[in-house]
C-alpha cells in the first residue's frame, strides 16, 4: 500500500467487476477508503471489499441503482456515514445494449441515457456540496471511444458517452476555481465482460490486442493525482484513430 490518498474517500459506481473493480483496487492501493457501488452483483462487490481489506485497505459495499435520484442520495449518505465525505467520484456504471439502427427501440435509447448519462449527473450533484465545502474533489467519468467513433454497440450508446464528455467539460469549467477537477477516460475495446465473445474486434486495433481494465485504472489514477488537469478526456484506444 502507498499513502498518496490516505484520508480520502472514493466512490466508484459499477465497481464490482471489470474496469470499476480495477479502479477500486488502484484507489485502495493508493490509500483511499473505497465505497464499491453495484446494483445487483453484491456478492462480487463483497468479495472485492474483502480482498481490499486483506491487503490492508478499507472498503464497503453500497448497493444502489444510480439512475434513481433517491437511491443516489441514500447511497451518498451511507458512504459518508461509513467512510466519510466523498472526495473522489468515479462514474463508471453503465449498460451496453447492442442494437442495429433498425432494431433500436425508444426503450433501449431511454434506458441507455438513464443509466450511462443521467447517473453521472445525479452522482455528481450529490457529492458536490461536500467537495465544495472542503475545496477539494476529483471526478472521473468513464466514457468510451464510441463518443467519437462509430463503435460496435449502437448510436444510443454513442449518444450517452458523447453526452458524458459534454457533462465533463461543463462541470470542469464551472468548478475549476473550487479545487475540484472533472475529467474523463475513454477506453475502446477493453477485455471485459462487454467484449466477451467478440474476438474478431481485435482486428480493428493497431496494437493487436484488447486493452486491460488495469490500464484504464492507471489512466483514472493519473487524473486523480493531477490537480492541474481538468475538462480533459484521455483516450485509450490501442492506436485506433477517431475523426
Amino acid at each position: 500500500m502507498t499513502h498518496a490518498l490516505k484520508g480520502r474517500t472514493a466512490l466508484v459506481t459499477g465497481g464490482s467487476r471489470g474496469i470499476g473493480a480495477a479502479i477500486c483496487r488502484a484507489l485502495a492501493e493508493a490509500g483511499a477508503a473505497v465505497a464499491i457501488n453495484c446494483r445487483e452483483r453484491i456478492g462480487q462487490a463483497e468479495q472485492l471489499a474483502g480482498e481490499i481489506g486483506q491487503q490492508g485497505g478499507r472498503a464497503i459495499v453500497v448497493a444502489a441503482d444510480v439512475s434513481q435520484r433517491e437511491a443516489v442520495a441514500g447511497m451518498v449518505e451511507r458512504v459518508t456515514a461509513g467512510l466519510g465525505p466523498v472526495d473522489i467520484l468515479v462514474n463508471n456504471a453503465g449498460i451496453a445494449i447492442t442494437r442495429g439502427i433498425d432494431d433500436l427501440t425508444e426503450d433501449d435509447f431511454d434506458r441507455t441515457i438513464l443509466v450511462n448519462l443521467k447517473s453521472a449527473f445525479l452522482c455528481t450533484q450529490a457529492v458536490l456540496p461536500s467537495m465544495r465545502a472542503r475545496k477539494w474533489g476529483r471526478i472521473v467519468n468513464i466514457s468510451s471511444g464510441a463518443a467519437r467513433g462509430a463503435g460496435s454497440i449502437g448510436p444510443h450508446y454513442n449518444a450517452s458517452k458523447a453526452g458524458m464528455e459534454g457533462l465533463t467539460r461543463g462541470y470542469a469549467a464551472r468548478l475549476v476555481k473550487e479545487g475540484i477537477t472533472v475529467n474523463a477516460v475513454a477506453p475502446s475495446l477493453i477485455e471485459t465482460d462487454m467484449m466477451s465473445g467478440q474476438p474478431a474486434l481485435v482486428s480493428r486495433i493497431p496494437l493487436g490486442r484488447f486493452g486491460t481494465a488495469e490500464e484504464v485504472a492507471k489512466a483514472a489514477m493519473l487524473l486523480v493525482d493531477n490537480a492541474y488537469m481538468t475538462g480533459q478526456t484521455i483516450a485509450l484506444s490501442g492506436g485506433i484513430a477517431f475523426n
